[in-house]
């Protein structure tokens, strides 16, 4: 059963994150607290109406729910359209609002973009890697400049996020490490003067996806909350 909380954002219909998803998120972090460290720290930082981006790193498949599963807002993740390779997974991911965006038909990707001015519009949350894939050793990558060009079109404010020890837990081609601490760390806002190095800068977009992408490296493992 969902908890209160959880329970009073459906009703109200700001936060249509599924029952189902906020349970597993909840109860995953009650498990890891149980048996490890699981610090979240800077949700002060997450804007409580209104369009932005959310950019974090990207080390492993449980970094979506890490980032995005604790908060309370809605964060619409964006994810390869590879993924919705069954009629199970494309309910899934329909159901927990990603949005597919095609990243080997080269090119751009009309009607993602179009899905995501849409959400813009609307003044909601969008969660992006900017990396473009799970980090191979769990260090970071440099950015993709589609995330710049995002970015600089919807010109909304970019909240830096980081997120520690899920290479370690859950990493691509290793094996799980379950005693590995976990935490993700949310920094202060960036405005678009502070990415966007403007129209008229011939690499704008990678500038831009360079600068968000240095914001993520500055995060520090959270400090332990003061008792």
């Amino acid at each position: 059963m969902a908890n209160k909380e959880t329970r009073i954002f459906i009703e109200e219909g700001q936060y249509k994150y599924s029952i189902m998803y906020y349970s597993v998120c909840r109860a995953f972090r009650m498990f890891y607290d149980w048996i490890g460290r699981f610090e979240i720290a800077g949700t002060e930082h997450i804007p409580n109406s209104g369009a932005f981006l959310l950019a974090s790193n990207h080390c492993s498949h449980l970094d979506p729910p890490l980032v995005g599963g604790q908060l309370r807002r809605q964060v619409n993740f964006l994810a390869r359209k590879t993924l919705w390779s069954s009629p199970f997974m494309s309910w899934a991911f329909d159901n927990l609002k990603c949005v597919p965006i095609d990243r080997d038909g080269g090119g751009s990707d009309v009607a993602a973009f179009k899905r995501l001015f849409g959400l813009i519009k609307k003044g909601e949350a969008i969660g992006v890697f900017p990396e473009g894939t799970r980090s191979l050793d769990g260090n970071l990558s440099d950015a993709k400049a589609g995330i710049g060009m995002l970015a600089c079109k919807f010109g909304v404010p970019v909240v830096p996020a980081r997120v520690f020890g899920t290479y370690e837990v859950l990493g691509s081609h290793r094996k799980p490490g379950w005693q590995h601490d976990l935490a993700v760390n949310y920094a202060p806002a960036l405005r678009p003067e502070e990415f966007d190095p403007g129209p008229k800068h011939p690499d704008r977009y990678q500038v831009a996806a360079d600068r968000i992408m240095a914001a993520i490296a500055l995060i520090e493992w959270p400090e332990p909350p003061k008792l």
